[in-house]
């Protein structure tokens, strides 16, 4: 019989030691770095809420209408979501503080170039860059927290960054209205500039250094995403996800541009109402021990529901108060949906965590981009609008409800 000649009874029975595992990342402190990721979080999602409250504003110094103006948050929300499927392989290679300290700096420079744009047509290119440029904070510091947390506080930690962005739509408006009312427009976009390099600083000093790493490439990052596209069900709940902040953009904007005559007259009342559904934000992550008893996709279509039918009073409602109490309702029922939707899209990924959470954020901030189109176009008077908007969030709803039967 042929033997290979090369194999002596000595090398046949030497085995070769395993290669050295790669030493764990260090964990770091859970509330420092949860706090300043969040703080920094709300200041880079809010910009693309820091426009709703200065459309007229807006309309004046760039010579155009305020429903016109309202591209200025279309803009930011496109560049936005096309950021995320850059950022994350970015961050892949290049390391998760790197990202996020230079994505802050070149934020900054973009949020400055906001208050020197002359026209609608240049002010929405450079809301473009801006958005894009923010894209690179969300896909690296969640990345961050799945790598450096203790695997016991990742959910607590993801529910709390989550809250933060979804709370931004409401800090957002409430601080541009604040500072617009107190100096100008020019001076909401200036103090966030200055914001962001101090939360460069800031991040560069909490953030543990990044470790080289052999990272994939990109490419194989979007062969992920395309085979991810082939799931039926997971695409049914990215089409959900657009309708979440789709809806939660498209109320805000009507309310601002067409909203009650009781709280368009009245800055000090739309200034409350805002602040009013802040408390929302903050019971879901203090609800996260209790809501996770109950399946993921059962709480998306559930919150969904809720986030309709709320809105759907809304067109029918009369007086402040109840403004106030329905807001808050459907504020609550998005916190409660996004979350969810994070859980119910990467259970449905398998190893692909990575491109399903890219997925994911590209789809909800497609819908926040679409937002105030869909306000201003999807009726006249405030009550026409808000009843469009509920359909489609309870739509949301029956795709995440045909997404989940699909699964079964």
């Amino acid at each position: 019989m042929p033997t290979d000649s090369n194999l002596t009874p000595q090398s046949a029975l030497r085995v070769d030691p395993p290669a050295p595992a790669p030493a764990p990342l260090p964990a770091v402190s859970f509330g420092k770095s949860i706090a300043a990721l969040c703080a920094v979080g709300i200041l880079v999602v809010g910009q693309l809420y820091t426009v709703l409250p200065l459309l007229d504003d807006l309309s004046g110094a760039w010579s155009t209408t305020t429903s016109a103006a309202g591209w200025a948050t279309t803009a930011f929300g496109f560049g936005y979501a096309a950021g995320f499927l850059f950022s994350g392989p970015l961050s892949d290679r290049f390391g998760r503080r790197r990202i996020i300290v230079a994505g802050l700096l070149l934020t900054a420079l973009a949020t400055v170039t906001v208050t020197m744009a002359p026209s609608l047509a240049v002010g929405c290119a450079v809301r473009a860059a801006q958005g894009l440029a923010a894209a690179t904070f969300a896909p690296a510091a969640f990345a961050y927290v799945s790598e450096r947390l203790e695997p016991g506080r990742r959910v607590a930690a993801m529910t709390w960054l989550t809250s933060s962005f979804l709370a931004a739509g409401v800090l957002g408006q409430v601080y541009a209205q604040f500072v617009a009312g107190f100096w100008n427009w020019q001076a909401v976009f200036l103090i966030c500039a200055v914001a962001m390099v101090g939360g460069a600083a800031l991040l560069h000093t909490v953030l543990l250094p990044d470790r080289s790493t052999a990272a994939a490439s990109a490419l194989d990052a979007y062969r992920a995403m395309g085979r991810l596209l082939t799931d039926s069900s997971l695409v049914l709940f990215l089409l959900a996800t657009v309708t979440l902040l789709g809806g939660f953009v498209a109320v805000y904007t009507a309310l601002q541009v067409m909203g009650p005559a009781s709280l368009t007259d009245r800055p000090d009342a739309m200034l409350l109402l805002r602040a009013g559904s802040l408390p929302a934000m903050v019971l879901v992550p203090l609800l996260t021990p209790f809501l996770v008893r109950v399946p993921a996709a059962h709480r998306v279509v559930g919150a969904l529901l809720l986030a309709g039918t709320a809105t759907a009073l809304l067109a029918v409602a009369d007086g402040p108060v109840t403004h106030g109490v329905l807001l808050f309702v459907f504020v609550f029922g998005v916190a409660l949906t996004a979350p969810a939707l994070v859980e119910a899209i990467g259970s449905r990924a398998g190893p692909a965590r990575g491109a399903a959470v890219a997925l994911y954020t590209f789809a909800l901030f497609t819908g926040a981009s679409l937002g105030p189109l869909l306000a201003t176009s999807a009726g006249d008077g405030f009550a026409a609008v808000a009843a469009v908007i509920a359909g489609v969030l309870c739509a949301g709803a029956a795709l995440a409800a045909a997404g989940q039967h699909l699964r079964r």
